[in-house]
């Protein structure tokens, strides 16, 4: 080859490298990092613009900026060792808040809601303003203290029941207002204190001289039965006890009285020995003999609070006794049960429910 001719391969060759550039350069160019931008690089000079743009967002946000910048900055708190014990702290004491508002609300609403209706209008035994303790007797009764002070009940007429006459409904509901407002006071079964109050307007009638008063029934049956609620039973609104209140066997143990039978147990149900029956406790033989059927339903019950109520009446104002008088009040109450400890109690309840039942 002549030295022209080389000449011109060797131009033409340098030509094609300048227009073409090695394919190892072009692959790092395509294929390699970005470069490292730095403040004063060129290409850091070019992208800042858009780093420009970023911030004008930011700021043109305003408020909601401010809150994505504060709840990134309690996020990051929370994660710190303060932030977790603090922030569980935080939540409970709203949670306790919300929980007392709630309460605020709520219970008056269930202190105003109306009690539910019960087959026996009355109170519980153990419950605060319930029937009051008569507690240890305060003294042996020796025919000269004072009497129970009494509050008659008023406004109703008096019906004298008989066995034969009948009536529609219960004599002693006429009763009802009068028996409520003292029911609340002294703290008896409703359906209670209108038997004793009838009680007393029929005695006023039909034995106008024994001046008997509605506290002495309501003492007795107090002391014998808690107003018919001994062993469980409930009065019912006809004045019912159920189950039948029955006394233990009178078998002459443990300080109990010896009465073989004598109604071959047609009101206690034992024909071994006699049992007191019913809210005012009557024994068999006692029962025969003063019984009243009081709410005119044809049968004289001694469970029937009612019936019961007007025969201790009956029996209480035996012989012409005038329990106006001390000593009268004293011996009728010994005569239902010679235990002066007893009549100690009837007394002191008698005079309770007396002073109660006018305030």
């Amino acid at each position: 080859m002549s030295e022209v001719e080389r000449a011109a391969r060797l131009k033409a060759e340098s030509t094609t490298k300048a227009a073409k550039p090695p394919a190892e350069e072009k692959d790092k160019t395509s294929a390699g990092p970005p470069p490292e931008v730095s403040k004063g690089s060129t290409v850091g000079a070019a992208l800042a613009p858009t780093a420009t743009v970023g911030t004008a967002v930011r700021r043109g946000n305003g408020r909601f900026g401010a809150v994505g910048r504060a709840g990134r900055g309690a996020a990051a708190w929370a994660k710190r060792p303060s932030g977790r014990l603090i922030v569980p702290a935080v939540i409970a004491v709203v949670l306790l808040g919300a929980a007392g508002t709630a309460g605020a609300y709520l219970v008056p609403e269930a202190l105003q809601s109306a009690p539910s209706p019960s087959a026996t209008p009355g109170f519980p035994l153990d419950a605060a303003g319930g029937i009051p303790s008569a507690g240890q007797p305060g003294g042996l009764p020796d025919g000269t203290g004072q009497l129970p002070s009494a509050s008659a009940p008023v406004g109703a007429e008096t019906i004298a029941p008989t066995v034969a006459a009948q009536t529609q409904g219960r004599p002693a509901d006429a009763l009802a207002g009068w028996a409520g407002q003292i029911g609340t006071r002294v703290g008896i079964p409703v359906v209670a204190v209108q038997a004793y109050g009838y009680a007393e307007l029929v005695t006023a009638k039909t034995m106008p001289s024994c001046h008997l008063s509605w506290t002495t029934i309501a003492a007795i049956a107090s002391v014998e039965s808690s107003h018919g609620s001994a062993n469980g039973a409930v009065l019912s609104t006809d004045g019912m006890a159920m189950p039948p209140i029955l006394g233990l066997p009178l078998d002459g143990k443990g300080g109990r009285q010896l009465i073989p039978d004598t109604d071959r147990g047609a009101l206690d149900g034992d024909t071994t020995y006699d049992r007191a029956v019913g809210p005012l406790q009557f024994i068999p033989a006692t029962w025969n003999s003063f019984k009243v059927d009081a709410d005119n339903n044809g049968v004289a019950d001694p469970n029937d609070i009612d019936d019961a109520s007007l025969t201790a009446a009956k029996y209480l104002c035996q012989n012409g006794r005038d329990l106006s008088k001390p000593e009268s009040w004293w011996d009728a109450i010994l005569s239902y049960n010679a235990v002066r400890p007893y009549a100690q109690k009837v007394f002191d309840t008698a005079n309770d429910y007396g002073k109660r039942s006018r305030t």
